[in-house]
């Protein structure tokens, strides 16, 4: 037998559920469809509508990748995806702009929204899914205050192991290599400017929020920045195939206590120029007829047999 769906919760019974929970009801901006069709008409009443729902923009286009990739950090924002990708980033101390979400998810995360005074856009499935450009399944987003980046040289300066993307501009395996980042012990990872967002919302979502976790900043000058890692006292080590490559087996086996390796793109590899100014070049052996591993699945295994006990 069936379980009859639930009711979805009225506005009244949000707003008196989120002033039990020591949510001011102020906060709560409610919308539908017609509420987002009437703010783009003009006229006194869709003004006011519009500085009701004020702040909404941060959550329009999130499917236009190209769009987001260049709005989100020109606007000092990302967006986190999901209840509990929004804990680890206020676990972070990471400040969030606004909320949205629908009337069944509210109250699954009462305790961080009612820590903050920002506020809470709260519509209904068709409303939400016709602000983002997605069907929102996950319970929640919130617009998030984008951390300024770190320098290099304080990034750096008490860390033994590195890992340097370069080029990678697939939003998947950045998000895939900082997780495995966290699980293996890098102390930090550092960004060429030509690679994808770590802060992109699938980014932050593949890596389960480990990219609050790991530090990490752009390293600007590339490959020229290599240099900095060098007279930092870090070995930097290239990971691929090339005619002076040792395994990574033997490398690690007497890694330099600081070393910083560097995985390239998704198709042709690291650079050749990149390769000359590094200090050692790595592979990881195979079998089996394969020649390569996806970036994040040797960025898996190399940060695995590098990782010190």
């Amino acid at each position: 037998m069936n379980t009859p769906a639930k009711a979805p919760l009225t506005r009244q019974q949000v707003i008196n559920r989120s002033a039990e929970l020591g949510i001011a009801v102020e906060r709560l901006r409610f919308f539908d469809e017609a509420d987002l069709t009437s703010g783009s008409q003009g006229g006194d009443s869709s003004d006011a509508l519009h500085r009701r729902l004020e702040g909404m923009r941060d959550y329009t286009q999130l499917t236009d990748v190209a769009l987001r990739s260049v709005r989100e950090p020109a606007e000092g924002l990302f967006i986190a995806e999901s209840s509990k990708i929004i804990r680890r980033a206020h676990a972070a101390g990471l400040s969030p702009r606004s909320f949205l979400t629908s009337p069944k998810w509210l109250f699954d995360l009462a305790d961080i929204i009612s820590e903050s005074d920002v506020p809470i856009f709260i519509g209904t499935d068709a409303a939400v899914e016709s602000l983002t450009g997605f069907h929102l399944h996950r319970g929640a987003l919130a617009a998030m205050g984008r951390p300024a980046p770190a320098p290099v040289s304080s990034l750096i300066a008490d860390a033994r192991r590195l890992v340097v993307i370069e080029d990678i501009v697939d939003h998947t395996n950045v998000g895939a290599i900082f997780r495995s980042a966290a699980a293996f012990g890098a102390d930090a990872v550092l960004v060429t400017p030509r690679c994808a967002d770590p802060l992109y919302r699938r980014s932050i979502r593949v890596s389960m929020g480990t990219v609050f976790q790991v530090p990490w900043t752009r390293i600007e000058s590339w490959p020229g920045g290599i240099a900095e890692l060098q007279e930092a006292g870090f070995h930097v080590a290239a990971l691929a195939l090339d005619d002076e490559s040792v395994s990574l087996r033997q490398f690690a086996a007497t890694a330099p206590e600081r070393t910083a390796v560097v995985f390239g793109t998704e198709g042709d590899g690291l650079k050749r120029s990149t390769i000359a100014a590094c200090d050692s070049t790595v592979m990881i052996p195979m079998s089996g007829g394969v020649d390569s591993l996806n970036v994040a699945a040797a960025s898996a295994v190399t940060c695995f047999a590098l990782q010190e006990e």
